[in-house]
């Protein structure tokens, strides 16, 4: 296929610039495969749309407050996206920074919180990422100070297409409203550095109910990356995806496998689930992993061997995750749904409305 078949026209005000008031109040569209239905629910009566037996398998990586704005010596701003720690130095953080082509080797920036200094970085040297993206290497002069320096002024990692003015931006209530917002109300494991965003519909009334109703609630951990948003710039066959860590316990493993040996649906809360779960498969069943990395990128012609439901938000054109859920619910129905979505004016990306696809 043709990247073009990925595109969609979408009216800029669409995109949600702040979360639903409530978790559950945002919209759900159900895709129904079989009989190609579209139909229109609010997302807190998923649990009668599903059937007793289904499984929800959640992502509960947490987001960590991964974004800071520096100053240097200049008095110019620096926005960083802490991306990873250096496997053998915690204290050192891969990074994207902006502008980075101003900053220079052994550059000293501080980090400020409310007009007070609350921490030096340093710029320790550069790198290249997988796809040729030069990257910055900050130096936070030992692992202690990561934590008290993104507790005293990170930012919820944001994606670019949600725009606040800096002032807005740098308000304490604003941090802290998107900071536990853009997280889900199950998040466990700190590693991530963009949200699960499937999952942040999740309230723990939608949970009661769905325990009322019979259906199986399991978890895996996938640290998102920045790579899995990376638009698609040239074609289906040589994009490729930044590998992200994941683990499954084992008592996922033998959900997963009685409930698929059943006959009962496995139903991926989001892209990140569903990647995770697709890698750890083998002939059919799931393997239990620990701190093992995926970079598997579905795309049409992917033959699924866990996942037999899909929920997920409404994401951007020409991306991956467009192509993942069109691959799962096949190319046709799923731009049909999102001209829909359009039409029916639901509100899409991170802090968007939900799409389910059975």
């Amino acid at each position: 296929m043709r990247l073009e078949d990925f595109e969609y026209d979408l009216p800029p005000d669409l995109i949600a610039q702040q979360p639903a008031a409530i978790r559950h109040e945002s919209r759900l569209m159900l895709l129904d495969r079989p009989s190609q239905a579209v139909k229109h629910y609010p997302f807190r009566d998923i649990a009668q749309i599903l059937t007793a037996g289904d499984v929800l398998v959640l992502n509960d990586t947490r987001v960590i407050p991964a974004r800071l704005v520096a100053r240097r010596s200049s008095g110019g701003l620096v926005d960083i996206l802490l991306l990873r720690p250096l496997a053998d130095r915690p204290g050192l953080w891969e990074a994207m920074a902006t502008p980075l082509k101003k900053l220079k080797k052994g550059e000293i920036l501080e980090v400020e919180a409310d007009g007070i200094s609350c921490g030096a970085i340093s710029i320790a040297d550069f790198t290249v990422s997988p796809d040729g993206q030069r990257r910055a290497i900050v130096d936070f002069g030992g692992q202690e100070n990561v934590y008290r320096i993104l507790s005293a002024r990170g930012y919820a990692p944001l994606p670019p297409y949600i725009q606040r003015c800096r002032k807005e931006f740098d308000e304490a209530a604003s941090r802290r409203r998107d900071l536990e917002r853009y997280q889900t109300v199950f998040a466990r494991v700190p590693g991530a550095v963009a949200a699960p965003t499937a999952g942040l519909h999740f309230s723990e009334d939608v949970f009661g109910a769905l325990s009322a109703r019979g259906i199986e609630i399991l978890k895996l951990t996938l640290h998102v990356g920045p790579g899995t948003f990376k638009p698609i710039s040239t074609s289906l066959e040589e994009h490729s995806i930044e590998a992200e860590e994941f683990s499954i316990l084992p008592e996922t493993e033998l959900a997963v496998n009685k409930a698929l040996a059943d006959g009962r649906r496995i139903i991926a809360v989001g892209t990140t689930s569903c990647r995770a779960l697709e890698t750890a498969a083998s002939q059919g069943r799931l393997k239990a992993t620990q701190h093992s990395t995926s970079s598997l990128f579905i795309k049409p012609g992917y033959k699924f061997q866990i996942v037999g439901g899909l929920l997920t938000n409404f994401h951007l054109s020409r991306s991956s995750l467009l192509v993942l859920v069109s691959s799962f619910a096949g190319h046709r129905l799923t731009m049909s749904a999102y001209r829909t979505a359009v039409e029916e004016r639901y509100r899409f990306f991170s802090y968007g409305d939900a799409m389910l696809v059975l």
